[in-house]
């Protein structure tokens, strides 16, 4: 392809992102094989970034959203340094969302006002911030942090009945994550993930549907934190809803202004009807277990197996990406 390409992870590539340091060896492993030149950049501060950056790159492929050394959570900060942000001022093109893009998406708020303000269907909902007095929500209700990915403080507790235990839940979240939290209408039904991949004629989107088997759920049918990455989550392609998840996908992506490659999680709502709950603006990238190759595999599948569809995958994004920054 003739081109330099800059893998960005830190501290924050796994709660931020693709995936820890060994996912982006793979990631670098599978470009390489693709013909085009590859190196990791390990950033935590602006002077690792400025440092790394020095080197001739004519595209950059970011596990972070910002710059930070916390492993744990996202937990962004009021004065984080976006990478997007950073890369713009140099005028170095990226792969995935733009800046402000990737800001609205990390918020859920932000992403379902702007779904909810072009008509695509997202569940009820109020931001509820530190210190801040509980409007009147409907229940039961579902409380989650603003900020954060992976399921991170979602548990049975999450779903409340009630008025005390939504109190109780806000300020649990509160206390333990010291951030905004988002409280829904609790939906009931199946949950479905969408991969959108590609640009324009390259553009895939892809529904599946994710299962767990009914003796790992808790009190609720809901994903909480400890069944993400332990295998115990399937997804497979969707008998029912299929064209809904999709016409939901492109419209949703469409009013958020998405490229390269999102993953879109939705769930059943009691009416029946699908509600988009988040949009993933740097989805996971680990070979197999992330939920994005496994979607790509289930629609192309490849007689050498997952290592193939993978690179397949990663070839449609890159090319896609080139394509778009000419």
């Amino acid at each position: 392809m003739g081109k330099r390409l800059l893998l960005l992870t830190g501290p924050g590539g796994d709660a931020q992102g693709w995936g820890n340091l060994a996912v982006t060896e793979s990631l670098q492993k599978t470009i390489d094989s693709l013909g085009l030149h590859c190196d990791i950049g390990w950033v935590e501060t602006v002077a690792d970034f400025e440092r790394i950056l020095a080197g001739s790159y004519d595209l950059v492929w970011s596990a972070l959203y910002y710059l930070s050394s916390r492993e744990d959570i996202i937990g962004i900060p009021a004065d984080a340094l976006w990478v997007a942000d950073l890369l713009d001022a140099k005028g170095i093109p990226y792969i995935g969302p733009d800046a402000t893009t990737q800001k609205n998406l990390i918020m859920k708020y932000t992403t379902h006002r702007i779904m909810a303000e072009a008509g695509v269907r997202v569940p009820a909902h109020h931001l509820v911030s530190p210190g801040q007095v509980l409007p009147e929500c409907p229940l039961p209700a579902f409380v989650k942090p603003n900020g954060e990915s992976r399921s991170i403080g979602i548990s049975d507790n999450s779903v409340c009945h009630d008025r005390a235990a939504l109190e109780q839940q806000v300020a649990r979240l509160h206390r333990d994550l010291n951030g905004e939290v988002l409280i829904e209408e609790y939906l009931p039904g199946d949950e479905y993930t969408v991969l959108v991949i590609g640009n324009g004629d390259l553009q895939e989107i892809l529904p599946g549907k994710v299962t767990v088997s009914e003796e790992h759920y808790g009190k609720y049918r809901i994903l909480r934190s400890d069944l993400r990455g332990v295998g115990l989550t399937k997804v497979s392609i969707p008998t029912e809803h299929a064209e809904e998840a999709i016409d939901l996908a492109r419209r949703a992506t469409a009013a958020t202004n998405c490229r390269d490659h999102v993953r879109l999680d939705m769930r059943i709502a009691s009416d029946g009807k699908l509600r988009v709950i988040e949009i993933n603006g740097i989805p996971g990238l680990k070979p197999v277990k992330s939920w994005s190759p496994q979607i790509f595999s289930l629609y192309h599948p490849s007689k050498s197996g997952p290592e193939e569809e993978y690179r397949q995958m990663i070839a449609v994004i890159l090319k896609s990406a080139l394509q778009r920054i000419g």
